[in-house]
C-alpha cells in the first residue's frame, strides 16, 4: 500500500532522515520504534506532505506522492494524527469531529461515521457540546483520533497516541487502534511505548538517528535481545 524508498529529509542543513526505506501492506499495523529525536515524527510528517523529501520516493497505492501537498494526500486517503493532540480548543467536540469530514460530500456516510466514533468513544458522546479545550488529555487524544476516522482514511498515521496519558487511557487507546484496524484501516504507528506497540503490530521498524537499523515481524522484534536492552526495559 505504501512504499518508501531511500528518502532523505532535511531541516535546513540538518539531515533528519537518512535513506529510509520501508513498506506498509494493506490491512497491517506497522509500528516505528526509536528514541526521541530519531526521526519518527519527521517520517510521518513527510508521508502526510508537511515536509518534502530531498531525494528518494514515496509511493501510495501505486502512485507517487513524493512532495505532494498535504491536502492532496488527505484526499488520497491518508490521515495523520500528529503528536500533541491538536484539537480546536474553542470549538465543540462535535464541531471538531465534523471538521474531520470536510472533504467529504456523503451526508449519510458522515452521520454513520459520527455515530461510529461515538460508539468507539462513549466519552465524546457525553461531551459532544463541550468546548474541546476543556477536555482532559486522554479525551483530547480520543477526539484527535475520532476526527481522523471521520476522514475515512485508508491509511492512518498515528504519532505517539499514548503520550502523557494515564495507564487506563493507554489501554483504551490501544484497543481502539486495533478496532480501527479490524474495520479495514491500515495503520502506521509511532509509539514510545514499544512493548504496547509491538503487542498489537504485525511488523516493526526501529529507527535510530534517521536510519532504519532493524526491521521484522513484531514477534521477532519482541524476542530481539538488542531491542530488549534498548527499548523494552531490558526484560
Amino acid at each position: 500500500m505504501l512504499k518508501v524508498e531511500g528518502i532523505n529529509v532535511y531541516y535546513g542543513n540538518i539531515q533528519a532522515l537518512k535513506g529510509v526505506t520501508l513498506e506498509v501492506n494493506e490491512g497491517e499495523i506497522v509500528t516505528l520504534i526509536g528514541a526521541n529525536g530519531a526521526g519518527k515524527s519527521t517520517l510521518l510528517k513527510t508521508l502526510s506532505g508537511l515536509l518534502k523529501p530531498k531525494t528518494g520516493s514515496i509511493t501510495y497505492l501505486g502512485k507517487s506522492i513524493s512532495g505532494k501537498a498535504a491536502q492532496t494526500i488527505v484526499k488520497a486517503g491518508i490521515s495523520h494524527v500528529p503528536e500533541g493532540r491538536r484539537v480546536f480548543a474553542n470549538m465543540t467536540v462535535e464541531e471538531n469531529l465534523e471538521l474531520g469530514a470536510y472533504l467529504r460530500k456523503d451526508a449519510a456516510g458522515i452521520r454513520a461515521d459520527l455515530d461510529r466514533v461515538y460508539e468507539i468513544f462513549p466519552r465524546l458522546l457525553e461531551r459532544k457540546k463541550q468546548a474541546s479545550g476543556t477536555l482532559s488529555g486522554g479525551e483530547q487524544q480520543m477526539l484527535a483520533m475520532g476526527r481522523a476516522i471521520m476522514a475515512r482514511p485508508k491509511l492512518l498515521l498515528l504519532d505517539e497516541p499514548s503520550m502523557g496519558l494515564a495507564p487506563l487511557f493507554v489501554k483504551t487507546i490501544f484497543q481502539v487502534i486495533q478496532e480501527i484496524n479490524n474495520n479495514g484501516t491500515t495503520i502506521l504507528l509511532v509509539e514510545q511505548n514499544a512493548n504496547m506497540a509491538l503487542s498489537i503490530a504485525d511488523r516493526a521498524y526501529v529507527i535510530e538517528t534517521g536510519r532504519v537499523v532493524l526491521s521484522g515481524t513484531a514477534k521477532e522484534l519482541q524476542a530481539s535481545e538488542e531491542l530488549k536492552l534498548a527499548y523494552l526495559g531490558g526484560h
